[in-house]
């Protein structure tokens, strides 16, 4: 990944050390990162967000300058992760917005810890449907660290990522992410972060698709502010899924954003920025209450919910 002119910091929890940006003042923002990447995939919003919000932007475990360790590489462990590194940093409440994988963490996180979760937005997100790209299928199967290792040898990566790369600047909608897998293609190389992708991988998809899903929880958020983000163009995860979360969820705003693909916050950035402040200025932060939260346990889903509103901005 690109090298930020952010400092990057460290600390120690649970014997494992865990990098993270975190720059600026005022309430928080939690920006989770996707799969095989890092917190740089913020760095064209990092500052402009940092004016106005404190940003925490963590290397996941397993992930950029984090440590690789033969551990808990499930959503409920990277949701109990992020706890524990704000707890640390003495910040209570977050935003929470988590792109791809990073969306699913961000769902369990809300999950998880409501209590901790003012708001809650999802950059195509993994849990919202069954599709995903053959290539993350892929990473599930037994013979990837292997095929891999030879892929990623010096001569072959360096040959692969160049292709990567001139296929993404060809104009078509189908190579318009490629420069970024291009980037987590190039991470590969490092024989422990081909272990703990695989693990990561392994425990939200198989050769099926996605077997996570926010789908029998999703009345949850009724209380909490949550925004959808897409690219029209995202190859990864399909832009159809943003509609899967405006049913599943129908109090959550969807933004589709034209000539974008997987990475919107990369595409757009200052488009970016000015939804996520938006999203903060017009909506009120969660406040928990458990009692209410034992309500909608009880109801299973049943309670009154607010009209969805939806926004394609196409």
């Amino acid at each position: 990944m690109v090298s930020t002119g952010h400092d990057v910091q460290f600390v120690t929890i649970h014997g494992h050390r865990r990098a993270f940006v975190k720059v600026g003042r005022g309430p928080a923002v939690l920006l989770l990162h996707g799969l095989g990447c890092d917190h740089t995939t913020w760095e064209p919003v990092i500052d402009a967000l940092s004016r106005r919000y404190t940003v925490i932007a963590p290397d996941l475990l397993g992930h950029g300058q984090s440590d690789k360790p033969r551990a808990d590489y499930t959503l409920g462990g990277y949701a109990n992760g992020m706890r524990d590194l704000l707890t640390v940093l003495g910040i209570d409440k977050v935003t929470v917005i988590g792109h791809s994988f990073g969306g699913g963490v961000a769902m369990q996180f809300a999950y998880q810890f409501p209590e901790r979760t003012e708001r809650l937005m999802l950059v195509a997100s993994g849990g919202l449907g069954p599709e995903v790209s053959p290539g993350i299928r892929a990473i599930s199967t037994p013979g990837f660290h292997q095929v891999m290792g030879v892929l990623t040898l010096p001569g072959v990566r360096h040959l692969g990522m160049a292709g990567l790369r001139a296929a993404s600047r060809s104009g078509w909608k189908i190579t318009h992410d490629l420069d970024e897998v291009a980037d987590i293609f190039d991470t590969f190389k490092d024989a422990q972060a081909r272990h703990a992708i695989r693990h990561v991988v392994r425990a939200v998809v198989d050769w099926h698709g996605q077997i996570v899903t926010m789908a029998d929880r999703a009345y949850l958020t009724e209380e909490m502010p949550m925004w959808v983000v897409w690219g029209r163009d995202d190859r990864v995860i399909p832009v159809r899924h943003a509609n899967n979360a405006a049913a599943l969820a129908p109090n959550a705003r969807v933004e589709v954003i034209p000539d974008a693909g997987h990475f919107p916050h990369k595409d757009h950035p200052h488009r970016f920025a000015r939804i996520v402040q938006d999203f903060i200025r017009t909506t009120e932060p969660a406040t928990y209450s458990r009692a209410r939260f034992r309500a909608l346990l009880k109801s299973g889903g049943n309670a009154p919910r607010l009209r969805a509103v939806s926004s394609d901005s196409a």
